[in-house]
């Protein structure tokens, strides 16, 4: 990858090149560490920039129908004058270690406007499905003036939580008619959703569809009772339910700007965010120093075998770090 210097990065962005926005964003997204001083570098650059955008994730259970509703959604919304950015998260090939999915064919319209950018992410292996850097390039994203940031995750594992811990309302796509609608429910999505949209509420779905909106309005009510999310019916393919879907999530957005909520869970994520990047990279340091990768792996077999305690042993693995550490830091 040829790089650019942090300015040209900089003045790209803010004048929505689209295609400088693409290298920033692979510059955040690369591996290699002397990538990531200059990726830094670009992100605290921009910073003034951010946070104007409405930041939406999207999950689902399979089959619901999220990039053709990702398609119908955002098409709507830059017909209204939005600047729409989607970063579609997709599977990572274990034998090709390449995205799966092609977004170009999954949301044809929304690809071909012209005020709208879509950039798929390979998970690699990341904790549910989310890549590492997904918060940063929502930054980039804000930077170019985007004012709507759709999140769209696998739909697996941990990733509700950890996209609803980034997002300012997390919304998620249900269908009817596959089974009994209550016990395909995950307690964690429930925890989570700012709203339960079911899908394909069109045709001869559409009975079942208002049936299992009201099963789902039920079973909120006693799991959060006073505080549950909307349940709305919705139809991607024929474009019905999209206004008043946005209609609430804006709602809910001004109400938490009017008592400062938005505000404090804003701030609230930079805090956890910080964090999570310092054990990200703590975990990076005890993996890339050799003398601690030989004492973890030596560690670990020992913790499986059952002859070392796993408290004892992460006690010893922090000491050596901090002593290694200190040693590193210590003036000649």
């Amino acid at each position: 990858m040829k790089l650019l210097d942090a300015q040209s990065y900089v003045a790209g962005v803010r004048e929505e090149d689209r295609a400088i926005l693409a290298r920033t964003i692979t510059l955040i997204e690369s591996e290699k560490p002397e990538h990531a001083e200059l990726a830094q570098e670009v992100l605290e650059a921009l910073l003034p920039d951010t946070g104007g955008s409405y930041r939406v994730g999207i999950s689902g259970v399979p089959g619901a129908g999220k990039s053709t509703f990702i398609d119908a959604l955002g098409t709507m919304l830059t017909s209204e004058g939005h600047q729409v950015a989607v970063l579609t998260v997709d599977p990572t090939s274990s034998v090709s270690g390449g995205s799966i999915l092609g977004d170009k064919t999954r949301m044809p319209t929304l690809s071909s406007d012209p005020n709208a950018f879509i950039r798929p992410s390979p998970t690699s292996g990341t904790l549910g499905g989310v890549t590492r850097k997904t918060r940063e390039t929502i930054l980039a994203c804000e930077a170019a003036r985007f004012d709507v940031v759709l999140v769209e995750t696998v739909g697996v594992g941990q990733s509700e939580t950890i996209v609803a811990e980034m997002v300012d309302f997390f919304l998620v796509l249900m269908i009817a008619g596959a089974g009994d609608e209550l016990q395909g429910i995950k307690r964690g999505i429930l925890e989570v959703a700012d709203m339960l949209a079911i899908n394909k509420a069109d045709g001869d779905n559409l009975a079942r569809a208002t049936s299992a909106q009201a099963s789902y309005q039920s079973a909120l009510g006693l799991m959060r009772p006073g505080s549950e999310p909307p349940v709305v019916t919705c139809s991607a393919l024929e474009k019905t339910g999209l206004e008043e879907l946005w209609a609430l999530a804006v709602d809910q957005r001004k109400r938490l700007e009017g008592d400062g909520t938005f505000q404090r869970k804003r701030q609230e994520q930079q805090v956890r965010w910080m964090w999570d990047m310092v054990e990200d990279g703590l975990r990076r340091a005890l993996r890339g120093d050799r003398e601690l990768r030989a004492l973890v792996e030596q560690l670990e077999k020992a913790v499986g075998a059952g002859t070392a305690a796993p408290s004892a042993a992460a006690t010893q693995v922090l000491r050596r770090f901090a002593e290694r550490a200190h040693k590193a830091l210590k003036p000649d």
